[in-house]
């Protein structure tokens, strides 16, 4: 049997960095955890091939050398996972999905021969045996949420190393909080499970004889949902990464309550994190409750500073048209980003996913547009309808993008950033040679030439080198993202 993985493609998002990957000669973000892992369930008779639209084009070829063609999609993918679909029925090939938008979409899917719903550890392994019976069905639901210990290691191998800016692996699933806007919690659960220490050491062990060397995404939607297995884990990879060298520079996603838990804040630095992301949404206290972000209490300013303090960057989420938003909600968020030295700041417009707890209060209160949403809440649409004038709305919106992404606004958010991290911040040695001379010379063309802000990079760089000359590397990442960013606000204020 041979069997096709494809990935559709993403289009410009927060996450897809597609601005800021050629300056490091780059074509995608992460690789597709998702299907790297399918592939291990799979018999190790079958021959496999993996297609990655964000970093290849989907040929003819290709699909014709497949038997079947297996497809995942997050919400966001959906216009391009159709494509594929239709691409591989036109040549009669067997299809097979799953992923996040399968499991939760309520308008109808592609047309696919074999549907996959909820996570697949123990559902794939049935479809191989009714397979080989002739007797596979069209749609298999997962009976319950399968534990970690089963779920092997993801075919790293498959992916081309050297197309991707970080690697990534999954530590748990499932988070505790019960946030109303989210679908994590629908799809994964609200009881946090884990892989053994043992699964993550290996995984790391693998990317590390692939010759992995950089950035590694601990994609976990909550990486201290489960606290008391994270305790147990951070020693274990601080060990790992001392007998190695620190060849990683881990990334994940926490939820702020992580800045109450100094220990954990000291394991975290200790493992080499350097980076983390947020959910922070609003400083509007109304808004957060709106939203049952009942983990973001207290003084949020000072959680992020906490966390700063222990030399993670912070990334964050924050969403505007909440019920609850106020009419200076826009001014708000500029100043918390602002005086938070934020500088990757994901800012986007409430959108009602299916099968979240918004989205069914706002069915039964008459509020749904009949749009699906996009899955991309850094565009200016809606699909309900919002207290706020939707005018307003979107311009307010608009505005907090033009505004933080503003080159020299942008710049000293990094500059206060690296001034907030840099007491702890220790960069792996490998980090600095691989931004080397040809990243270096890409970002002084495009940025510091070519650009039509070059002054204020320039401005930027000489800060940057004169404060944190220890971290030019870093200043010179933030900077490509910036740019990134600068290139999503300038499209969606046209838009």
């Amino acid at each position: 049997m041979k069997v096709l993985l494809v990935n559709p493609e993403f289009p410009d998002t927060y996450w897809s960095f597609r601005h800021a990957l050629p300056f490091e000669g780059k074509r995608c973000a992460f690789p597709p955890l998702g299907l790297l892992t399918v592939s291990a369930l799979l018999p190790d008779t079958w021959e496999r091939r993996l297609v990655d639209l964000n970093v290849r084009k989907l040929t003819t070829a290709d699909i014709d050398w497949a038997d079947m063609v297996f497809a995942t999609a997050m919400l966001v993918q959906q216009e391009s996972l159709r494509e594929v679909v239709k691409r591989s029925k036109a040549r009669g090939k067997r299809v097979v999905l799953g992923g996040p938008y399968v499991t939760t979409t309520i308008h109808d899917l592609p047309d696919a021969d074999h549907v996959f719903l909820g996570e697949a550890e123990t559902t794939l392994p049935q479809f191989i045996d009714d397979l080989a019976r002739g007797e596979a069905k069209r749609s298999y639901q997962a009976a319950e949420r399968p534990p970690l210990s089963i779920t092997p290691m993801a075919h790293f191998h498959l992916a081309d190393l050297k197309r991707y800016s970080a690697m990534s692996v999954q530590y748990s699933r499932g988070c505790p909080f019960s946030c109303e806007f989210c679908d994590i919690i629908e799809i994964y659960g609200r009881v946090p499970r884990t892989k053994s220490n043992q699964q993550m050491l290996a995984e790391f062990d693998a990317l590390y004889e692939l010759g992995w060397r950089g950035t590694l995404f601990i994609v976990d939607d909550n990486f201290i949902g489960n606290k008391k297995n994270v305790r147990q884990l951070l020693p274990e990879l601080a060990r790992w990464q001392k007998e190695h060298g620190y060849p990683f520079s881990l990334l994940t996603e926490a939820s702020l309550n992580l800045a109450d838990d100094e220990a954990l804040l000291d394991s975290m630095r200790d493992a080499g994190f350097h980076r983390v992301f947020v959910g922070i949404e609003t400083p509007v206290v109304e808004s957060l409750h709106e939203a049952q972000k009942s983990q973001n209490r207290g003084d949020l300013l000072s959680s992020v500073k906490k966390i700063q303090s222990y030399g993670m960057e912070v990334m964050a989420g924050f969403i505007v048209g909440f019920d609850n938003d106020p009419i200076d909600t826009f001014e708000r968020q500029i100043d918390f980003i602002r005086k938070s030295a934020i500088p990757l700041a994901m800012v986007g417009l409430l959108n009602a996913l299916p099968d979240t707890q918004l989205w069914k209060r706002l069915e039964r209160e008459g509020r749904l547009l009949g749009e699906d949403a996009s899955g991309n809440n850094t565009v200016c649409t809606l699909n309900f309808k919002t207290r706020m004038d939707p005018a307003l709305l979107i311009q307010g919106y608009q505005r907090i993008m033009q505004t933080i992404y503003s080159p020299r606004e942008y710049y000293q958010r990094v500059l206060d950033s690296m001034k907030g991290t840099g007491r702890h911040f220790s960069e792996p040695t490998h980090y600095s040679v691989i931004a080397g001379m040809t990243t270096l010379t890409r970002v002084f063309l495009k940025l510091g030439v070519f650009d039509r802000e070059r002054k204020e990079f320039w401005r930027f760089f000489t800060q940057a080198l004169i404060k944190h000359r220890s971290r030019i590397a870093d200043s010179l990442r933030l900077a490509a993202v910036g740019y990134h960013f600068r290139k999503l606000s300038d499209a969606y204020s046209e838009s």
